[in-house]
């Protein structure tokens, strides 16, 4: 590796002091505000100091408190809703050293204020908050003093500071979703009119609880002439030869100093070198850069196309470090002719993953491992990509660190969830802060390879009945002001964000989009939010009646594990239709689980008991993303990504999540590593015809075998069709379109199947069952399956044609490395698994 610097360093420079950091997280106190009469008079006990922890929220402190049940157990969610209405103050003592007053600057710096805050140190006004997707600080120094120091920050309820306002709104700004509670009338919400994460104002798979605190972290950071503010490291060309990279450094002084600021470079193999840069300071912020060059550069690669070497560049100045891990690739967004496609390195990237929603509903209780956790998840089903959703918040650092250890792309929104956003300017330039703040940070990872401007924003806006309503409601003035504000927010503040601060990435102004080519939310152009299946009631055939050029959301709802039900409903008897359960499906206000009943109902068979209705609503979520997904890759490549809702959960919920809330895997995930597989057999049948299509994601030629077998219930075979094949390179290929007279052979559609396979050396690499009925009108036979374990080994061999085994762990829990799979008959599988040994469930009736 070699690194060259382009300017010569002639300037004699001056030390720059350390900077000292004194951390302030952990114990705070936290009370109702004592202004706010009402709350105190009805909450006694809160209204007297409590213990707090920071980061967190009020409600957390609450709920350790026990002066509320947890919300997330029960029917408890209505008990925590006052906190959210009530204004807080949370106070800490703070003792400053002579050492610490000798410094010329010290400031206090919160990470995350949520969310009209206002702080003050010893009783005198230090700053004001009032977008909790930011950074604040503001230099204390004149209000400290030796000594014990009182931190004091209130924050005002949001619904409360914002609903005077809204409710004179002859005609307020469409929002998302209603509040269950009564606390605001329907129709008029107060979340379009604020910035702060929009989930927790309750969705269709979370609850309503709207967080109060300090959820970041806090310090106080001393420093004299000047410190190193932010870094990024900018990638400006990259070839075989060489990488040219920039460090941007920006560098905040208090006087007119020359300094000398060093970037050390360290390759994936460990050497390291370093460069220096002399510069003279002005008063302020000053941005600095460092030209650097890397020769004979790795390249870094998603998942499934090579490895992820990463480089560390450290930026320094005096005493004080900060370190960006970076990997080096080129990345571009196809979008000729309406396609809608990743090329990373020059490679279309098939993108295969799912949607990420927020990990919980109080961010800073999450275990920092969870994200990688489920990063890891996805990548061991064979997923390259995931899309953080933008009516969460933007995840901590150490998630984009694992995203690029791993391979696994991120599509990042902005947080903006839906509702039509206010179209003053203030509005505006609180965004652009955002904008700029969280683009710098993020996006020198080698993993984030697009930025989106919003979810549905503009796509409702342009479609939906209610926005249609409020347009024609409003008149056509200012129906322009607010759709005016909204291209200039989507299609100038926040690209030119991302311009500004990760050049080269690519962005489109909101999902679904077009990018103001045409209509939104087609098949002809741009990404596709899919919802005719499942909200629209729609068979799930019809996922098989297009092509998109990229499907960014589709989903199907299913039960969580029974482990998980019994840790939020408790040991009574279960029932789908009881309040605790209702309380936990947040669709159709807690009647989705009608629309469970109704899929069950047109594909499987009644379920026996609970346990088997949960079961039967997870085999029909795997069958039906499962039926999707493969046919988005047989439409390669008109179709280069599907990515399913949802992965992850952010409570314990009935939802279209594939991992419940306590990380148990359901049948979806276990089916996403099969219909994710790099080289695939598809086989649809439709209008009396089976297709098979070869898919393959590799970067060269694959030798292979296909094969379509039609067998009876007792296992034999009654014709075969086969060939080889050389799967091409990144690519589906139809390969036969079989009639039903030729394949089945006049067979009864009741009492025989066919299956597909793809062998690979030999190795069956993806198999598929074809049946030309819905499974309630297959007549299965008893699989008479035998389970046999070997410590942490478990064999299930079925006698018979078994469909969708499921090794059900019960209210215990447990895991296996395999789930929701098919066995032919005479065929054995060995899973490793944890917990008790399960019991098998099957599709037979």
């Amino acid at each position: 590796m070699r690194i060259a610097l382009a300017a010569a360093l002639l300037l004699t420079t001056s030390a720059v002091a350390a900077r000292d950091t004194v951390p302030l997280d952990g114990a705070w106190q936290v009370r109702i505000d004592p202004a706010d009469g009402a709350a105190a008079k009805a909450h006694p006990k809160a209204a007297r100091w409590f213990p707090a922890r920071v980061p967190g929220s009020v409600q957390e402190d609450l709920i350790r408190s026990r002066q509320v049940p947890d919300p997330f157990v029960g029917t408890n969610e209505g008990a925590i809703q006052w906190a959210g209405l009530t204004d807080w103050q949370f106070r800490k003592e703070l003792t400053v050293t002579p050492a610490m007053l000798a410094h010329r600057h010290l400031d206090l710096v919160f990470d995350g204020l949520d969310t009209f805050a206002k702080v003050s140190v010893n009783g005198q006004p230090l700053l004001a908050a009032d977008n909790a997707h930011r950074r604040w600080r503001a230099d204390a120094k004149a209000l400290l003093r030796e000594g014990k120091n009182e931190i004091l920050v209130s924050i005002a309820s949001p619904i409360r500071t914002l609903q005077p306002m809204v409710l004179k709104e002859k005609h307020p700004l469409p929002g998302e979703y209603d509040s269950a509670y009564g606390d605001e009338p329907k129709g008029v919400q107060t979340s379009p009119y604020i910035r702060k994460p929009k989930y927790q104002y309750g969705w269709d798979w979370g609850p309503r609880i709207v967080d109060i605190g300090i959820w970041r972290s806090v310090r106080l950071e001393a420093w004299d002439d000047a410190r190193l503010d932010h870094v990024r490291i900018a990638q400006d060309a990259l070839n075989d030869a060489e990488a040219r990279l920039t460090a941007h450094a920006t560098v905040v002084a208090d006087a007119a100093k020359t300094v000398t600021l060093s970037a050390t470079v360290t390759a994936p193999d460990g050497t390291r070198q370093q460069v220096a840069r002399t510069v003279t300071l002005a008063p302020g912020s000053n941005p600095v850069t460092i030209p650097l060059t890397v020769a004979n550069p790795q390249r870094w690669q998603p998942v499934g196309y090579g490895a992820q070497p990463l480089y560390t560049v450290a930026t320094t100045l005096g005493d004080d470090t900060r370190s960006r891990t970076v990997g080096l690739r080129t990345v571009a967004l196809d979008r000729k002719g309406g396609a809608f496609g990743f090329v990373v390195n020059g490679t279309p990237i098939f993108a295969k993953g799912a949607n990420i929603i927020p990990f919980d509903s109080f961010p800073a209780r999450v275990d920092p491992a969870e994200p990688a956790g489920l990063l890891k998840a996805a990548r061991d089903a064979n997923m390259n990509m995931v899309r953080i959703w933008g009516g969460g918040y933007y995840p901590d650092d150490a998630f984009y660190d694992a995203a690029d250890r791993l391979g696994i792309m991120v599509w990042q929104d902005f947080m903006f969830g839906g509702s039509v956003t206010p179209p003053d300017a203030d509005f505006r330039a609180s965004v652009a802060a955002e904008a700029d703040e969280q683009v710098a940070r993020i996006g020198d990872h080698a993993s984030v390879v697009m930025w989106a401007g919003n979810n549905e924003v503009l796509s409702g806006w342009e479609n939906w009945s209610d926005r249609k309503a409020f347009k024609k409601a409003v008149g056509p003035d200012e129906q322009e002001r607010i759709g005016t504000g909204m291209a200039v927010l989507f299609d100038r503040v926040l690209r030119e964000a991302v311009t500004r601060n990760a050049p080269g990435i690519p962005y489109m102004p909101g999902s679904p989009s077009t990018d103001y080519e045409g209509p939104v939310d087609t098949d002809a152009n741009g990404d596709r939010h899919f919802w005719d299946v499942w909200s629209g009631s729609k068979p799930v055939e019809n996922y098989l009646d297009s092509c998109p050029r990229f499907m960014s959301e589709y989903g199907f709802q299913s039960m969580p594990t029974m482990a998980t039900i019994r840790a939020f409903a408790g040991k009574g008897k279960l029932d789908p239709d009881s309040p605790v359960m209702k309380a936990h499906q947040k669709f159709l206000a807690g009647e989705g689980n009608a629309r469970l009943r109704l899929y069950l109902d047109q594909r499987l068979r009644p379920a026996k008991d609970f346990a088997d209705f949960v079961y039967l609503t997870q085999v029909n979520q795997a069958q039906a993303i499962g039926l999707a997904a493969r046919h988005h890759r047989a439409c390669r490549p008109v179709t280069m990504g599907s990515l399913f809702w949802q992965l992850n959960d952010v409570w314990p919920s009935i939802s279209w999540a594939s991992i419940d809330h306590l990380g148990y895997w359901k049948l979806l995930q276990y089916e996403s590593r099969r219909m994710f597989a790099p080289q695939a057999i598809v086989a649809e049948h439709r209008n009396d015809a089976t297709l098979l299509t070869l898919v393959s994601d590799a970067t060269a030629p694959v030798p292979a075998h296909w094969r379509i077998s039609v067998r009876d219930m007792a296992g034999r075979t009654l014709t075969v069709r086969e060939g080889d094949a050389t799967l091409a390179p990144l690519s589906a290929t139809p390969i036969s379109g079989l009639d039903d007279r030729d394949l089945f052979a006049g067979t009864d559609p009741a009492k025989s199947y066919a299956v597909a396979e793809l062998l690979v050396g030999g190795r069956t690499v993806s198999r598929s069952i074809v049946e030309r009925l819905v499974p309630k009108d297959m007549a299965y036979p008893d699989p008479s399956l035998t389970l046999k374990r070997d410590g942490n080994r478990l064999t299930v061999t079925a006698r018979n044609l078994a469909r969708a085994v499921m090794l059900d762990f019960g209210d215990a829990g447990g895991t296996a490395s395999d789930n929701g799979f098919d066995l032919l008959p005479g065929e054995s599988v060995t899973v490793t698994v944890t917990g008790k040994t399960p019991i098998a469930r099957t599709l037979a009736r």
